[in-house]
C-alpha cells in the first residue's frame, strides 16, 4: 500500500517538491556555510519524494546550533518552502482523491521549517536509532 500511495503522491506532487528542495540544495551550496543548510534540503527533498512509510523523529542530542540553525534556515529557504507545501496541499484538498495527499503536505510543513535536530527514520521502526 504504501508503493501505491508513493507513486500517487510522486506524480501529484512529490516531483515537484522534490525540484523545489533540489533547487533550494544547490542554492544553498554556493557556499561554504550554507552547506549544511543544502545537505539539509537534499534530505528533506529525499523525504518529500516519497514520504509514505518514513516519519521525522525529534534528535535528543540537538542543541542550541540546530536551533540557531532553524532561524537561519527559516529565513534562508524555508519560508518559501512551506509555501509550495501550503499551496500544494491547498489545491490537493480541491478533490477527494486528494485529500489524504493535502493533509500528508501539511504534515510536512514543520519539517519545511525546521529541518535541524529532526530525523528521517521508517515508520515501523521510529525510535532504532536511538
Amino acid at each position: 500500500m504504501k508503493t501505491i500511495l508513493n507513486v500517487i503522491w510522486l506524480i501529484l506532487s512529490g516531483f515537484w517538491l522534490f525540484l523545489g528542495y533540489l533547487l533550494a540544495g544547490v542554492l544553498l551550496c554556493i557556499t561554504i556555510i550554507g552547506i549544511p543548510f543544502g545537505i539539509a534540503a537534499f534530505r528533506i527533498g529525499m523525504y518529500a519524494l516519497w514520504p509514505f512509510g518514513y516519519t521525522t523523529v525529534e534528535r535528543r542530542d540537538a542543541g542550541a546550533p540546530s536551533c540557531l540553525g532553524n532561524v537561519l534556515w527559516l529565513v534562508l529557504a524555508g519560508w518559501w518552502l512551506a509555501i509550495g507545501h501550503i499551496v500544494t496541499g491547498f489545491l490537493l484538498c480541491l478533490t477527494i482523491i486528494g485529500i489524504p495527499f493535502g493533509i500528508a503536505n501539511f504534515k510536512l510543513i514543520p519539517v519545511s521549517l525546521f529541518p535541524l535536530g529532526r530525523e528521517i527514520v521508517r515508520s515501523d521502526q521510529p525510535f532504532a536509532s536511538r
